[in-house]
């Protein structure tokens, strides 16, 4: 099978143009792009919760006979269903519906929900549940994983997206989704294959780990975490190395400028300072660019380590430029940089 990254989304089924377009709005464009739109979140409709051990803010699945359909008059028009399983009752309001969704829930009609329980006027409700009716007497399959919440768009239905992630696994095969960790590697740090990680994210058994998995602490949110930050660390070393290949002028440590700085400064630097303040000039009388950041908390010293370096190159005849991410720490670093530059002679 050829890889997922090359096969587009419209290879699925039901996905035209149309869909095609709300896909890539949410950055979906192949099927390795809709293996890799992991779930939020997930809801557990594996089991059927009695009525009476429903709690305020749960999410869960009921079962139930109806007991009373009237649409009440409030503040808004609503459609108020009452629904019981013998060990206890709940409401289900619907302030949007159609006479077709009121007569499919008449008195006697046997239903199975999911929605969150709020506290109502007489007891618990749930707003606007997904529901179904349940025939026959045979009991209705629940479902058995944990069922994907997933990051959507205007348009894009969750029930939709499920689809489409199921389409795209029974796709997944042998060589289809490149697994780039070499086998030592994997076993070293105990690393499930990434196919296996990818399925189980998408369709997490009924026994998981709830908790664990909103943490991001599960096993194959692990495995999908260490090759991210792998492939972080080594564009980063791919960069450090393409720079380490480019040129730029050496300039020579600066005695000077420097030396009539820090006797102009009024305080002596710290020895952080003075040790940063040496990386740094040696960095710059190489013949290849800086690749460098400075971190520290407000305050300890940082701008007056890019004065010395500054200085480094005002002294070897360059010009330099100094940017800040706000006007208003550009304007503090512009009074800072006259107050000690322009006793040296530099314009600043």
């Amino acid at each position: 099978m050829s890889e997922l990254s090359r096969v587009s989304v419209t290879a699925l089924k039901g996905v035209g143009e149309a869909m095609a377009e709300k896909l890539a709005r949410v950055g979906l464009e192949t099927l390795q792009d809709v293996l890799f739109h992991l779930p939020l979140r997930y809801q557990d409709r594996t089991r059927v919760v009695p009525i009476g051990a429903l709690r305020p803010g749960q999410d869960a699945v009921i079962e139930g006979v109806v007991s009373g359909a009237d649409v009440v008059m409030g503040k808004r028009r609503s459609l108020l269903i009452r629904l019981g399983d013998g060990t206890g009752v709940v409401s289900l309001r619907f302030y949007h519906f159609s006479n077709a969704q009121k007569e499919s829930m008449k008195r006697g009609t046997h239903l199975r929900c999911f929605g969150e329980a709020r506290p109502g006027a007489s007891g618990l409700e749930i707003y606007h549940p997904e529901y179904r009716a349940i025939t026959g007497d045979e009991p209705a399959p629940v479902e058995q994983t944990l069922t994907p919440i997933y990051p959507t768009t205007e348009g894009l239905t969750q029930q939709r997206l499920r689809q489409l992630c199921q389409q795209s696994l029974a796709m997944l095969g042998p060589k289809s989704l490149p697994d780039w960790l070499p086998d030592e590697l994997a076993r070293d740090y105990q690393l499930a294959p990434l196919d296996d990680a990818i399925r189980y994210l998408h369709h997490p058994p009924a026994d998981a780990d709830v908790e664990e998995l909103a943490l991001g602490h599960h096993w194959a949110q692990h495995r999908l975490a260490f090759e991210e930050l792998l492939t972080h660390q080594l564009s980063q070393q791919r960069l450090r190395e393409s720079l380490r290949s480019q040129r730029a002028p050496a300039l020579p440590v600066a005695k000077k400028l420097p030396k009539q700085f820090l006797a102009n400064l009024g305080f002596a630097p710290t020895g952080a300072q003075q040790r940063v303040g040496k990386e740094v000039a040696y960095d710059l009388s190489q013949p290849e660019p800086m690749l460098r950041l400075i971190q520290g908390d407000v305050g300890s010293g940082k701008t007056v380590v890019a004065a010395l370096a500054a200085l480094q190159a005002l002294e070897a005849g360059y010009q330099v430029a100094l940017m800040a991410p706000t006007e208003i720490l550009a304007e503090q670093h512009y009074i800072n940089f006259q107050r000690w530059l322009e006793p040296l002679g530099v314009v600043v």
